[in-house]
């Protein structure tokens, strides 16, 4: 599977997309209890200290987002098939220990994901406004991976999901399969791990962690290419590619148990480290350094989960003592993990903490540069923290000009306007946002707010809401969060 550019699912989708500062967190809390979406990369659930609407408004509301859209980067170190692949495998079974367990998945579905667009249409506005939603389907699509690309790149996430169970039914590893013992691939595991990352993305956390658990830590032999000799030709290492073993670590998390995360990603994290010294005392730097990049990648998913146990401390740690140690890191690079940094401050009502971050961020600049995208959002976010709305709303209109369309940005000035005592402005900005893009500001957090501000504006913000659902009917090709939540429109039966 090659890399997806389309948003966050971009460190999902390949062998080892770049580690390096994909999202350290994100304010972008769910409108219901449970875990976090996870290739969003969850947050602390602190996050409910910034939302300034909690002592006067029992509704939901999306506080100000602290991370823009995550870039999809090529990873810069290109290294040989044996560097990318190097794990150890199981030890061979001695008398007295215990059997080693092979990984034997399957599909645990026997139909296909529906599509809860379309249910909500149905259930809402009637058939004839169902005519009107055109999106891609399995059947649209090649059968293979490119389908799966298109699909993903389109958004129609679910039907994707569905595409990967009809692919590993071929590879024997279908619904009912579970339990039995099959041949694995590069192919067929990275299918597995586009499927896992994709129930995740979409909030499907028991299905999840039912066809997650068979793999484990993926430490079962047969993810080996030892464990088939005539097939791969003497070939070693792991055949699950690195991202896979990430989001297993990761996978607690999305389950509300991120101490257990945090005691899997540590495992990850010291082998990690341990094969870039292996490298190292090889005298191979290119090697050494890319595996210090994986080592990376991992630790800024134990700072999500020491964001969730507010371990402060070992988030400084970690930053200081660790990602900003590396002497080959470039300014630009040192810049984004600052501004990082301080917004995890802001995030727990550190704003002395923030200020400080956010001034070494700006040094690391180049010099006499005007202020850019992420200068404008670190100056907005200081200035929502100190309660100063109309300011952060105009620092924000002025990064809406460097990139127009920004959802965060837009969020973030609606959030200004409504504090501010702007509600009509607030909902003005949003309808006129999705007017002009409705196919990318039809997005889980503005529609949560807008949906949010029709309430607080009218009893009767029913219809608002119904029209919402048809621009999603027309636009929106899936929701990684109900359409119940997202508009907080009750079901019907």
């Amino acid at each position: 599977m090659t890399n997806n550019s389309n948003g966050r699912l971009s460190e999902y989708f390949a062998n080892d997309p770049p580690s390096f500062f994909d999202e350290l967190t994100t304010s972008k809390t769910k409108a219901k209890e449970g875990p976090q979406q996870a290739a969003d990369k969850p947050n602390s659930s602190s996050n409910n200290s910034i939302n300034m609407l909690a002592s006067t408004f029992t509704g939901t509301f999306q506080p100000p987002e602290y991370v823009e859209t995550a870039e999809a980067e090529e990873e810069s170190i290109k290294v040989n098939d044996d560097v990318r692949n190097i794990w150890q495998p199981p030890t061979p079974n001695e008398p007295g220990t215990q059997a080693t367990h092979l990984v034997m998945p399957g599909i645990h579905i026997a139909n296909d994901l529906h599509d809860p667009v379309s249910i909500a249409v149905t259930q809402q506005l009637g058939e004839v406004e169902l005519q009107q939603r055109q999106i891609l389907g399995v059947e649209n699509v090649t059968q293979d991976e490119r389908g799966i690309r298109t699909l993903i790149n389109a958004g129609c996430f679910r039907a994707a999901i569905n595409l990967t169970g009809r692919l590993l039914t071929i590879y024997g590893q279908g619904y009912g399969r579970a339990g039995q013992p099959a041949k694995h691939s590069p192919h067929s595991l990275q299918l597995w791990f586009t499927r896992l990352a994709l129930l995740a993305k979409v909030d499907e956390y028991e299905l999840l962690q039912a066809e997650a658990e068979p793999f484990g830590q993926l430490n079962g032999p047969d993810v080996f290419y030892e464990f088939y000799p005539e097939m791969y030709n003497g070939k070693q290492g792991s055949i699950a590619c690195f991202s896979f073993r990430l989001l297993l670590a990761e996978l607690p998390i999305y389950l509300g148990k991120p101490h257990l995360a945090m005691d899997q990603l540590s495992v990850l994290h010291v082998i990690s480290n341990e094969i870039k010294q292996h490298y190292e005392g090889l005298k191979q730097a290119n090697a050494a350094e890319f595996w210090q990049r994986r080592a990376e990648r991992v630790l800024l998913s134990i700072i999500n989960c020491a964001i969730m146990m507010k371990k402060f401390s070992m988030i400084d740690d970690i930053m200081g003592g660790m990602l900003l140690t590396r002497t080959s890191r470039s300014k630009e690079e040192q810049r984004a993990l600052y501004s990082a940094w301080a917004r995890i401050y802001l995030q727990i009502g550190d704003i002395f903490g923030a200020e400080q971050k956010f001034a070494v961020a700006r040094r690391l600049r180049e010099m006499n540069s005007t202020p850019d995208l992420r200068d404008l959002v670190d100056k907005g976010l200081i200035a929502v923290a100190k309660n100063d709305f109309p300011e952060a709303y105009l620092i924000f209109q002025k990064a809406l000009h460097l990139d127009s369309g920004n959802t965060m940005i837009l969020n973030n000035m609606g959030v200004c306007l409504l504090y501010a005592g702007k509600l009509k402005d607030a909902i003005n900005l949003y309808e006129r946002a999705i007017n002009l893009n409705p196919q990318k500001s039809l997005n889980e957090s503005l529609l949560v707010n807008l949906s949010t501000l029709y309430e607080l504006e009218s009893n009767n913000s029913k219809a608002k809401k119904l029209n919402l659902l048809r621009l999603i009917n027309r636009f929106k090709p899936d929701l990684t969060i109900s359409v119940e939540i997202c508009l907080k429109l009750q079901a019907t039966n």
